[in-house]
C-alpha cells in the first residue's frame, strides 16, 4: 500500500512539474502589432534624413512611420498631414506605444508637417521616433521644449 501511495505521489509530482513547464513556455510575451511596428521603426535609428525617403539610404518623418506600419501590413497615407486624418484622436494622457504624434514645426506652413511614432510611455514621459532634417532618425522626448510647443495632436491607428 505504501508503494502505491508513493508511486501516485511521484506520478502527481511529475505531472505537476510537466504542467508548470508548459505554462512557462506559453507565458512567453507575445508581441502585439504595436510592439512590432515600433521594433520596425527602431531598425532605422541613425538613418540619415532624405526628403521623401523610405529606405535605409534615407528617410523623412512620414517615411519611417509609413514603412514601419507597412511592414506589418497596415497601409497609411504617405505624408504626415494625410496621416493625421487617419485613426482616432486621443488625449495625450491616453497615448501609448505605437500611437502617432503630430506636429506643426513651420510658422509659414498651414498645419501639420511632422509625425513621430511613440516608442515608450513611462512616468508620463513620452519618447517617440522620427526623422529630422539635421539629425536623421532619432528618438526624442515630447517634454523637450521644441516638441512640446510644436505638438498638435495624438492619434491611435490600431
Amino acid at each position: 500500500m505504501k508503494k502505491i501511495v508513493f508511486l501516485w505521489t511521484f506520478i502527481l509530482l511529475l505531472m505537476s512539474c510537466g504542467t508548470s513547464k508548459k505554462v512557462a513556455k506559453t507565458s512567453n510575451k507575445t508581441h502585439t502589432k504595436s510592439e512590432k511596428i515600433v521594433a520596425n521603426a527602431l531598425k532605422y535609428k541613425g538613418v540619415k534624413y532624405r526628403f521623401g525617403g523610405t529606405t535605409k539610404k534615407g528617410m523623412d518623418c512620414s517615411g519611417i512611420v509609413y514603412v514601419s506600419f507597412l511592414e506589418e501590413n497596415v497601409q497609411l497615407p504617405r505624408i504626415s498631414r494625410d496621416m493625421a486624418k487617419t485613426g482616432q484622436k486621443i488625449p495625450l494622457k491616453k497615448a501609448q506605444k505605437g500611437d502617432l504624434l503630430f506636429f506643426k514645426t513651420s510658422k509659414k506652413g498651414r498645419g501639420i508637417n511632422h509625425v513621430g511614432l511613440i516608442v515608450s510611455v513611462k512616468n508620463n514621459k513620452i519618447r517617440f521616433i522620427h526623422s529630422t532634417t539635421s539629425r536623421g532618425v532619432i528618438i526624442s522626448q515630447l517634454s523637450e521644449k521644441y516638441w512640446k510647443n510644436a505638438f498638435v495632436k495624438a492619434m491611435k491607428i490600431l
